[in-house]
């Protein structure tokens, strides 16, 4: 929960039952005590104090027109004052989403949102972020914290209930929310429903704003990238859109998307399964981890199985700060960031105000640092305090992480008895924007840290609209990138414009840059002080991402009419010139190829992928998997067919053998511009079931 100031005291009414006693201070409008509304009928909650007007000069988001008390009376009213930065104020809205659902006719929702942060308190600022989470309630922007102020809010989140006369019922604070306020709003709809004092008109000004700017845009609030140069590979958390999309790190040739882009925690293949909010990511070998943010969660993806696994999380919110324990057996707390050391997976575990850590031998996972208490508080590892970590790093001597909420960076021992130290950083209501050293500097909402081979830290300062260079040594931050001003510039370094970056990773002199509210990703060159908007070689294959609920997520375009029984492969791009078709049989355990029968692969003609005569039809008995074959492939569009067939028993006596028969088709698109020079065409075999009739 975020205080507006550490001397306020805190409101926490942690019984249901106090919503029924109203907000003491807050001051009746007209004087009435409400008594001889609904004909002296008595309600279980019901409010005495009228509930102030909203301010007649606010920004409205989501409605035509500004939004009255007046237009409320007849519906049951719950205010939500937030902030956007607030991880707490994140955790809420599925339960506010969940209560419009289940109330649709009685119940408004109104977002009151008070800034903590500068940045916060601008009004397009606010619009990115309801288009991001999905708000489509009225929202106000209270900047000046006038409606704040009238109903003597102090904490962010805190909620006020307000009775279809426009009395105040009472104010919750803090998370969850929806366990303890549903059975008072279900009591209100319930009995005031019986009264007939309940109005299922819809709020005329309700307009929920459409986000189609970014309906079609490649990417959707990018959170996290992930650089790895040895397999000349990008991993991009593309947020908004629930997956995570592969690229090569030079030509930006996108490989392989990983979900179906719908929202939901699904394991299994790259086109079945489901992520919701990813943001940090950690490559360990071949396996991809993942923090699925608002899952709850910890996804393992092999990328050469092409599969999705659960390895930590249960998909619920943790509010445990001490249990450790098996992976998939312990709640987790909105993870944001990820990072690899030994055989140690460190989680920025953003909701907990803690670091965990996940034992990628054994699978166990628990906190690391942190007590869990939000605050900039350094000390030992599990004294310390912390403030909604999102970002971290390793340098192999010690974790640096991003502290937003506290406009901090700080680093924690990589030894269990070490310390928690601050690099930049004063308190949670300490940030602006100056470059300086130690306490000196300022930042304002920091996301997103990487480390460079020298030792230098490099930030997303995110509420800033710039990327800043820290040494850790010497504590000195300078701004390396970005005006101040949001905006989507390239250029020169000091001239470019970004928009509340999230995500950052240096790698061969560059930095690649999640630009969330650009929707775009950006590379920063350390050396020619230059920054540059990636584009996609192959950005066809990101497109209608919004819409991806019932289409292959990693095809760019499939056959309009594909042969009886085919099987459509992951749309793939190759380059001009010669190259290799790799077929693959990926047979069970238990099983093996025929020692008889003839592996066979024959090519249907292809005007754009030519294969050596002597090489189609391909045909041997027991060869070594995955086969190997010449081709020569010339630029323009195609879908490539192949005609497969394996023979294959189980593996111990043979006593039963199988043929397996196939069409494979690959959208393929032929380029110059890209530099990969295979083909993977993938076959699954499944045994089939024997049904034994005669006994």
């Amino acid at each position: 929960m975020k205080r507006i100031h550490i001397a306020i005291a805190l409101v926490t009414i942690a019984a249901v039952t106090a919503l029924a006693v109203g907000i003491g201070g807050v001051l009746a409008q007209d004087g009435g005590d409400g008594s001889d509304d609904g004909d002296g009928t008595e309600f279980t909650y019901q409010g005495d104090i009228t509930a102030p007007e909203f301010p007649l000069d606010a920004d409205w988001i989501n409605t035509s027109a500004p939004v009255r008390l007046s237009d409320l009376r007849g519906k049951i009213v719950l205010l939500d004052f937030w902030t956007y930065g607030c991880i707490n104020c994140m955790h809420v809205i599925p339960d506010l989403k969940r209560l419009e659902a289940e109330y649709s006719d009685v119940l408004v929702v109104i977002g009151v949102h008070s800034a903590k942060f500068t940045t916060e308190g601008e009004t397009e600022n606010i619009r990115r972020v309801v288009q991001r989470y999905g708000v489509t309630h009225p929202v106000l922007n209270d900047r000046d914290f006038v409606t704040w102020s009238e109903y003597s809010v102090h904490a962010w989140p805190t909620f006020v209930l307000i009775d279809p006369f426009g009395k105040i019922v009472g104010q919750l604070s803090g998370e969850p929310l929806y366990p303890r306020i549903a059975p008072i709003i279900a009591t209100m709809a319930e009995e005031y429903g019986a009264a007939g004092l309940l109005s299922t008109e819809p709020l005329p000004q309700a307009q929920p704003e459409s986000s189609a700017e970014t309906a079609d845009t490649p990417l959707r609030f990018p959170g996290k990238v992930l650089a790895d140069p040895a397999g000349d590979r990008l991993f991009i958390a593309d947020s908004g859109h629930n997956r995570i999309v592969i690229t090569t790190l030079d030509s930006f040739e996108v490989l392989d998307v990983v979900g179906n882009g719908n929202e939901g925690m699904t394991d299994g293949d790259f086109a079945e399964a489901q992520f919701n909010f990813p943001q940090g990511m950690e490559l360990v070998g071949n396996t991809l981890y993942v923090a699925d943010t608002e899952n709850h969660a910890i996804r393992a993806v092999d990328l050469d199985a092409r599969t999705v696994t659960t390895v930590a999380g249960t998909g619920k919110q943790g509010f445990d700060r001490l249990r450790h324990g098996p992976g998939t057996e312990i709640d987790l707390n909105s993870p944001w960031d990820l990072v690899a050391h030994g055989d140690q997976l460190y989680i920025a575990m953003a909701g907990i105000h803690q670091l965990w850590v996940y034992d990628l031998a054994s699978g166990d996972v628990g906190p690391y640092a942190g007590s869990g208490r939000e605050a900039l508080t350094d000390g030992r590892l599990k004294q310390a305090g912390m403030n909604q970590p999102s970002g971290i790093d390793t340098d192999g001597e010690r974790l640096y992480f991003a502290d937003p909420e506290a406009s901090a960076v700080r680093t924690a021992s990589l030894d269990p008895d070490g310390r928690v130290e601050t690099i930049v950083g004063t308190g949670l209501f300490d940030f602006g924007d100056r470059d300086g050293v130690g306490n000196e500097a300022l930042l304002q909402h920091v996301q997103g840290i990487t480390v460079a081979d020298d030792g230098v830290l490099y930030v997303a300062d995110t509420y800033n609209h710039k990327i800043k260079r820290i040494d850790p040594a010497t504590r000195e931050s300078v701004t390396l990138a970005g005006t101040g001003e949001p905006g989507l510039a390239d250029g020169d370094a000091a001239s470019a414009q970004f928009y509340e970056p999230g995500g950052l990773d240096y790698a061969d002199g560059k930095l690649y840059v999640a630009d969330t509210n650009n929707h775009a990703i950006r590379v920063v060159d350390l050396a020619g002080g230059t920054v540059r908007t990636v584009e996609f070689a192959n950005e066809a294959r990101l497109s209608g991402a919004a819409d991806a609920a019932s289409a292959e997520s990693d095809t760019i375009a499939a056959p309009a009419e594909l042969p009886e029984g085919a099987i459509l492969q992951p749309a793939q791009t190759v380059g001009v010139g010669e190259g290799t078709l790799v077929i693959n049989a990926n047979i069970p355990e238990g099983y093996k190829l025929n020692d008889a029968a003839p592996f066979t692969a024959i090519w249907d003609d292809n005007p754009l992928v030519q294969i050596p005569a002597d090489s189609n039809p391909y045909r041997e008995v027991k060869p070594h998997l995955p086969v190997e074959i010449p081709a020569n492939f010339a630029e323009g569009q195609t879908e490539l067919v192949l005609n497969l067939t394996v023979y294959w028993c189980e593996a111990v006596n043979q006593a039963l053998c199988f043929v397996d028969r196939s069409v494979l088709v690959v959208p393929l698109t032929v380029s110059a511009e890209s530099d990969n020079h295979s083909v993977q065409l993938e076959r699954e075999l499944v045994p089939p079931s024997v049904d034994n009739t005669l006994n």
